[in-house]
């Protein structure tokens, strides 16, 4: 497995999809190696079961130490200028990495996350091993904007044997540079519904730790402080209903390059008293604030770049823990969330409609518990990591039928 990513420690927010593939792959019986960028915070040991790591060093200073783990790209749409020169050097490590690790363990498959850069560097060192890609949004964005990037993205389509992608919408925009639709398919993410599940414990300790009282209504957005995710908008729909709800609270969780200003637009709209800022979090305190809120709002949107959202994980989560969820039908979202069945869908950009949301919800308790009800049977039914284990599986068989 090569990648720009994974969680560096337990708890870490970062790549968090990537180990229950990983580990639900090696469950199934195989040996997964999982070839990725040394970063300072790692604190994983050599080996996980059957899942082992390979860390490789590639900055010749401190101060480039930004390839992956979400640290190339500004506020998630453009490359900061220490990635350019850190770039060159991780190309080369990851590279030589993949290729010794792929010989010395005798792989049978490479399977590489992200086209860019991971899925260019493993169609170079792949030879005649099967080549799978998986697609997260990230990087078909970069390669639909930038011509370097789309040329490798191309290189590496035409090496591929089988794509994936966590969403109908990001398979779509693959096949236009280059994907093949004959050797390609949808595979979402799953979530952990034993982690993600109503905990009155958590939402009692929560409530009082934070000054909430019973009758306060807490609305909690979760993810990466960056433009595609909306919150811009989240905000200014709590300011319309700060007088008629007096005791609502904006619970942040999650960190990025547009803190400063987001943390502006809630003093401007004298949201200070209402809102809270957790920063980044683990799983485990996100599944616990899932239990603490009252509604979860995923605002997603198509930035004015272009960038949009995959599959948001924290959707799923939200949907997993029973919590109403107001969204958007951006990207992937709409392949999961179904208005008025399991979510709330409204248009992005529309902070009137999230307001109008929020307090149909708040007036209406019975219809959060119905739709909570039935977005954690949707999840547990076909979003479960057992399943995309399976999913993966299959398409490594597929790779295999394909270059045999």
């Amino acid at each position: 497995m090569v990648t720009t990513s994974y969680p560096r420690f337990p708890g870490d927010l970062t790549g968090t999809f990537l180990e229950p593939i990983a580990h639900g792959v090696a469950n199934r019986g195989h040996t997964v190696h999982v070839v990725a960028p040394w970063h300072p915070l790692i604190r994983r040991p050599p080996q996980e079961g059957n899942v082992h790591f390979h860390f490789y060093k590639y900055a010749p200073i401190k101060s480039l130490n930004v390839f992956g783990y979400a640290s190339s790209l500004k506020a998630d749409t453009s490359m900061r200028p220490t990635a350019y020169i850190a770039t060159p050097f991780a190309l080369t490590a990851a590279s030589v990495t993949t290729q010794r690790i792929a010989k010395t363990f005798g792989a049978t498959v490479i399977h590489a996350h992200w086209v860019i850069p991971n899925g260019f560097i493993a169609s170079l060192v792949s030879g005649t091993l099967p080549l799978v890609v998986s697609l997260h949004g990230s990087d078909v964005y970069v390669a639909e904007r930038h011509k370097l990037a789309r040329t490798a993205a191309r290189h590496t389509f035409r090496h591929a044997n089988w794509v994936t992608a966590c969403s109908e919408n990001l398979r779509a925009r693959a096949t236009k540079l280059g994907a093949s639709e004959n050797r390609s398919e949808v595979v979402p993410y799953g979530v952990d519904v034993d982690r993600f599940t109503p905990n009155d414990a958590a939402r009692r300790k929560l409530r009082e730790a934070n000054a909430i009282p019973d009758s306060g209504k807490v609305v909690l957005a979760v993810g990466r402080l960056v433009r595609k995710k909306g919150f811009e908008y989240l905000i200014d729909a709590i300011a319309t209903l700060r007088s008629q709800h007096p005791n609502i609270r904006l619970v942040f969780a999650g960190n990025g390059d547009l803190e400063q200003e987001l943390r502006e637009r809630v003093r401007i709209s004298d949201l200070d008293k209402q809102a809270v800022w957790l920063g980044a979090i683990s799983q485990d305190h996100v599944a616990d604030w899932l239990s603490a809120a009252d509604i979860m709002v995923v605002p997603s949107v198509k930035d004015d770049s272009g960038n949009i959202d995959g599959l948001p994980n924290v959707l799923l989560e939200g949907l997993a823990s029973t919590t109403p969820v107001i969204t958007t039908p951006t990207g992937g979202i709409s392949s999961v969330a179904h208005d008025g069945k399991n979510a709330l869908v409204v248009p992005e950009r529309n902070s009137a409609r999230i307001a109008e949301a929020i307090s149909l919800l708040f007036e209406d308790p019975s219809l959060g518990s119905t739709l909570g009800q039935n977005a954690r049977e949707h999840v547990r039914l076909h979003h479960s990591w057992t399943n995309v284990a399976e999913q993966f599986e299959a398409s490594y068989q597929q790779a295999v039928l394909d270059i045999s």
